[in-house]
């Protein structure tokens, strides 16, 4: 997924893309709300974020344009203006969420997730149940719900959670080395490094095996990368 961020001070932009980034999201980054248009046509994202008070056109206004454009993508509102009226203005222009600064990362995640959650859901209208879920054993991964489940209890994830995990299960049986997984969850612009993979799938195992040192969904296969095993 890709999401358009539009922030005018770089040092919160670049941590937002960043935060986005370790989630698994294609971020475009825009400096004011001219750019933030002209990016949303040519880049096509699937959600967007907006600061209010940005050069050349304001939050308000990008978001005007874009609903004229768009009724459905998801807009978040990221801004250090607080006053009651600025929140209510910007729901009522078709925002689906507002972030105040300063924020914390677990807020930032949370929210994303929330909104991308609704986005998932809102483009799995086809009545197709066959990707609505797939089973790893004992843990079954909801994709468009961002969760696994395991005994009734919810696990959260993130999009590239999924995307490994959705990526292990499509190769069930087989081992797929480290280039593969970053390919297919990372992306092909995406500079590989073992250890990043390594740390990524070693957050993940805590979250989704019964037992991390003890890996059966998540395997791994030595000099050369990881495997899901069905049959195990």
């Amino acid at each position: 997924m890709k999401v358009l961020i539009a922030e005018d001070e770089h040092n919160i932009r670049q941590g937002l893309a960043d935060i986005m980034e370790a989630e698994g999201y294609e971020t475009i980054l825009a400096e004011n709300g001219k750019v933030a248009l002209e990016l949303f046509n040519s880049k096509a994202p699937d959600f967007v974020c907006l600061d209010i008070m940005m050069p050349e056109l304001n939050g308000y206004d990008v978001c005007r344009e874009i609903r004229n454009k768009d009724k459905n993508i998801p807009v978040i509102f990221i801004s250090a203006k607080s006053e009651e009226v600025d929140k209510v203005l910007g729901l009522e222009l078709g925002a689906d969420d507002y972030i105040m600064k300063p924020f914390g990362v677990k807020e930032v995640i949370a929210r994303i997730r929330a909104v991308t959650r609704r986005y998932l859901n809102s483009q799995d209208q086809s009545g197709d149940t066959k990707s609505d879920h797939f089973i790893m054993h004992d843990l079954k991964v909801i994709p468009r719900e961002l969760r696994a489940i395991r005994n009734e209890d919810p696990i959260d994830l993130s999009l590239r959670d999924i995307k490994i995990l959705s990526f292990l299960h499509e190769n069930r049986g087989k081992a797929v080395d480290r280039d593969q997984l970053f390919n297919a969850c990372w992306g092909r612009n995406y500079l590989p490094s073992s250890r990043t993979l390594d740390q990524h799938i070693s957050k993940l195992r805590k979250r989704v095996e019964l037992d991390s040192k003890e890996p059966t969904l998540i395997k791994t296969v030595h000099g050369y990368g990881y495997r899901f095993d069905p049959n195990d």
